[in-house]
């Protein structure tokens, strides 16, 4: 069977990597590959694949288009977004999985309960760690981004999730925090990484490439718990091979291939 990562740019994804590691655990004679697809090319793109094709992981800037292309879930429809598309028994179907891969990511730091979150970004994996965080128990939200506007979309999931929620511009200082996520690039923060983490109890910086991160840095020197982009890419992932393959793979394989694989690209 194949299955493969979707979207743009794809080039640095090690999903390939940790994938093709679950194959290997399991015994399966599977291909998984890297696909760029040009923002607004998906439907056509999955229109096009034959029955040779079980899967999809799917990352920006598709994860929106995607929630129209098969059957949905609760956590998609609330979200308005997806990350996986599976074709199996005559269904196709699409998932979200960051929204478990991040709660399981948390737990796996020992994070395992969560008041008030600072989230940087108002993207889609914005509103999934989000979503997994008030499944921990958060019950406030302070976004900051870049324009409110861009923002409408993960305003109204707090205000439908029930918890407290406000905006102010990405500049601004952040107010104390039980967690502070960052869906930014890397760069948006570098200068002030020190800062931020200096409000928060606990980080999570979803961003794998570069890696470690600017954020993740001043959290390890600041000695608060860290939560990585590839503890979110190895949680989300577990779910991923369980929905195309039937089969689940221990989290911890997972992250420790896409690590080697980091490393082996940084010798490079």
């Amino acid at each position: 069977m194949r299955c493969a990562v979707v979207g743009h740019p794809v080039a640095h994804s090690v999903s390939p990597a940790i994938h093709r590691a679950a194959y290997r655990v399991l015994g399966l004679d599977w291909s998984y590959d890297a696909v760029d697809v040009e923002p607004g090319g998906l439907r056509t793109f999955v229109d096009e694949l034959d029955e040779s094709w079980r899967g999809l992981s799917v990352t920006m800037p598709h994860k929106v288009d995607l929630s129209e292309l098969g059957e949905t879930d609760e956590t998609v429809e609330l979200l308005g977004a997806a990350n996986t598309w599976v074709r199996r028994g005559g269904r196709t179907i699409v998932r979200n999985t960051d929204v478990t891969g991040a709660g399981a990511a948390l737990r796996s730091r020992g994070v395992t309960e969560v008041g008030k979150v600072v989230m940087l970004g108002a993207g889609a994996t914005a509103r999934s760690v989000l979503a997994a965080a008030v499944q921990l128990g958060a019950d406030e939200v302070i976004i900051m981004s870049r324009s409110r506007d861009r923002s409408t979309e993960i305003l109204e999931l707090a205000n439908r999730l029930g918890i407290r929620v406000a905006w102010l511009p990405f500049e601004s200082e952040p107010s104390r925090c039980d967690l502070m996520v960052s869906t930014v690039p890397a760069g948006s923060v570098m200068d002030r990484a020190e800062n931020l983490v200096a409000h928060a109890d606990a980080v999570f910086d979803v961003i794998y490439d570069p890696w470690p991160t600017p954020l993740t840095v001043a959290g390890e020197n600041a000695g608060i718990t860290v939560i990585d982009g590839l503890d979110l890419l190895a949680g989300q992932a577990v779910d991923q091979v369980r929905l195309m393959t039937g089969h689940d793979v221990p989290m911890d394989v997972l992250r420790s291939t896409a690590q080697n694989a980091l490393a082996e690209r940084a010798r490079l």
